[in-house]
């Protein structure tokens, strides 16, 4: 340690990964330079990596970096598969996003209309030392929204007109250059399915276990226990069949595969909302675009907002899907139609309801309720790991709405 000038929060940080965030701060122009760490955000906000804020003090300036390391411990490697998931974002990282980006660009597409994503100053896909060096675009005026808040209406278009660019660019590239469509395909791995096939898996335990307590916190709905019996744990098995059936399926894109409020930045100019960044890629995989869509609508926003504006939404979505596929004269009701999308939306409705179950759960948890699960997750033996026994009363109760009026939706 003593080679570097580093100070903070270096605690489960191991010495492969300090020569690596050393070596790239060097790359950045900061030899020697004064490197202050302190932790990112509270628990409950990423269940599946340890984040750092790294401030380089440097002669001629200063860099703010965010820093994402895969957790130490055997059981939350194995338990989540955290080699497979920084393959993942250390792939999109690589390969995807610059690929996305230069499609935009070779169409002219002005620079406010560009996909956005945070520079990587490096990766590395080593296991068990995975780390991945990102530009912190809070230094860009990039902010976050409040977990707890549902989104309104012109953050939620915001937030579909991303997506709507983002999976357009798949359509493209499927036109275009259907050989590194394939490849990057081919190369994405869908979590899901690989925790579906793996017999004696303590993730299934887990899952099982929250579909229990779900059960038990609708208490007084049975018609709602109904439903969710064994629609949580299906949905594993069932998601793993529908992956396979997009795996040739024509309407499939690279979709970002976790957008929900903390995987989210937003950029204001006043009161005004400008743009909105998508973040965090460890779970992007082929899937269809509606995969993205109901996670995002259902885990993000109120239910009176999903009421009165939800087909709005929709239509939104596939008029700045449309607006983006122009740029490559592609029409939209070529590459995904209206009826498809409709279609698409009734086709993964179970497979929803079963995923809202499991993340209501986990995204409603207060830090110190969130600090007590990821302790809990932290095993061989997931059986007994349950996000609502760490619950309070006002956050089960919160729980419980959620849970009823999704399943009254879907």
């Amino acid at each position: 340690m003593a080679q570097y000038n580093f100070e903070g929060e270096i605690q489960n940080i191991n010495e492969r990964q300090l020569e690596f965030i050393n070596s790239v701060i060097e790359k950045q122009g900061f030899k020697d330079s004064k490197v202050t760490f302190n932790a990112v955000g509270s628990a409950g906000d990423n269940y599946m990596a340890n984040v750092k804020r790294i401030f380089v003090e440097g002669e001629n300036g200063n860099l703010s970096i965010i820093v994402k390391i895969a957790p130490a411990s055997e059981h939350l490697r194995e338990n989540f598969n955290s080699e497979l998931l920084f393959s993942n974002e250390c792939f999109m990282y690589a390969k995807v996003l610059p690929k996305f980006l230069q499609l935009q660009k070779q169409a002219g597409v002005p620079e406010e209309d560009q996909i956005k994503f945070p520079k990587c100053y490096g990766s590395l896909d080593e296991a068990p030392n995975e780390i991945i060096l990102l530009e912190d675009v809070k230094a860009k005026g990039y902010t976050m929204q409040d977990r707890f808040i549902p989104l309104t209406d012109y953050v939620v278009k915001s937030v579909l007109k991303s997506l709507a660019v983002w999976h357009s660019l798949s359509y493209v590239l499927k036109q275009k250059e259907p050989e590194t469509f394939n490849y990057f395909k081919d190369n994405l791995i869908d979590l899901l399915s690989i925790i579906a096939k793996k017999k004696d898996n303590p993730a299934i335990d887990f899952i099982a276990h929250i579909e229990k307590m779900a059960i038990g916190v609708l208490t007084g709905y049975p018609e709602y226990q109904n439903i969710i019996r064994d629609k949580v744990t299906g949905a594993l098995e069932k998601g793993a069949k529908m992956q396979k059936s997009e795996d040739g399926n024509r309407f499939s894109v690279i979709q970002h595969g976790d957008a929900w409020t903390n995987n989210i930045m937003f950029r204001f100019q006043g009161d005004t909302l400008m743009e909105a960044m998508l973040i965090d890629y460890q779970l992007s995989r082929n899937a269809s675009p509606v995969s993205d869509l109901m996670y995002f609508l259902f885990n993000c926003t109120h239910h009176n907002a999903r009421v009165e504006y939800f087909y709005e939404w929709l239509d939104y979505y596939h008029s700045e899907l449309d607006n983006s596929l122009s740029n490559y004269g592609i029409k939209a009701n070529y590459a995904y139609p209206r009826d498809q999308l409709d279609a698409d939306m009734k086709r993964y409705g179970k497979l929803t309801l079963g995923n809202t179950v499991v993340t209501t759960s986990m995204m409603g948890l207060k830090p110190e309720e969130a600090s007590k699960v990821k302790e809990q997750m932290d095993s061989a033996d997931l059986s007994n790991v349950s996000a609502v026994n760490n619950m309070d009363n006002a956050t089960i109760i919160d729980y419980q709405k959620k849970l009823y009026w999704s399943l009254r939706e879907l």
